[in-house]
């Protein structure tokens, strides 16, 4: 198993409850107002985009919704994606291979499917990191809705602050994903 650099502590968890921007319960709408490229995290928000048939240019899924399996519907429409990279990510942490994963993700030109072995519930941090600005990242929000998150020098800072606050190499997880401690790229 990869080396965990981050775990999220019980002090903090308090701070993931509200949302991190405007919720969405209508996709075209969602949609309309997203910047591009769209990072989705989770797999019902991803499953919604494909149903008005778009495709995230990064997706990160782990086959559950509330701590449950997605059922064979969902798996079925998530199965279809061209690329693929599969991750070990412990629930309540953010791994190095998620990290490379996400990395690697947001440079490659094709439309790119993480797949997690555990649990992708922490992945908008570095998602927000890795982004380009005026982009978004689009996370479910349990019984609300979708999530938008511009992609803003702000939003970056703030990801930024929470993933330092993590327990565990902040620094590495920096340098994983090629930002500095801001979120800006080196």
């Amino acid at each position: 198993m990869d080396r965990l650099p981050l775990e999220l502590p019980s002090s903090l968890r308090q701070e993931f409850k509200s949302p991190f921007g405007p919720v969405y319960t209508d996709v075209t709408q969602f949609l309309t107002d997203a910047g591009r490229p769209i990072i989705a995290v989770g797999d019902i928000v991803t499953y919604h985009l494909q149903t008005v048939d778009y495709t995230p240019a990064v997706a990160v899924i782990d086959g559950q919704t509330k701590r449950e399996s997605v059922d064979e519907t969902v798996k079925a429409a998530l199965s279809k994606h061209n690329k693929r990279i599969d991750v070990e990510n412990q629930p309540g942490t953010i791994s190095i291979a998620l990290l490379e994963a996400l990395q690697t993700a947001v440079e490659t030109p094709e439309s790119v499917m993480i797949v997690v072995d555990g649990e992708e519930d922490l992945a908008t941090l570095p998602a927000v990191l890795v982004a380009r600005p005026g982009g978004t990242v689009v996370y479910g929000q349990p019984d609300q809705g979708m999530v938008r998150i511009a992609v803003t020098p702000e939003t970056k800072i703030t990801m930024s602050r929470l993933l330092k606050r993590m327990d565990g190499d902040a620094a590495a997880a920096f340098d994983r994903l090629g930002v500095d401690r801001s979120g800006d790229k080196k």
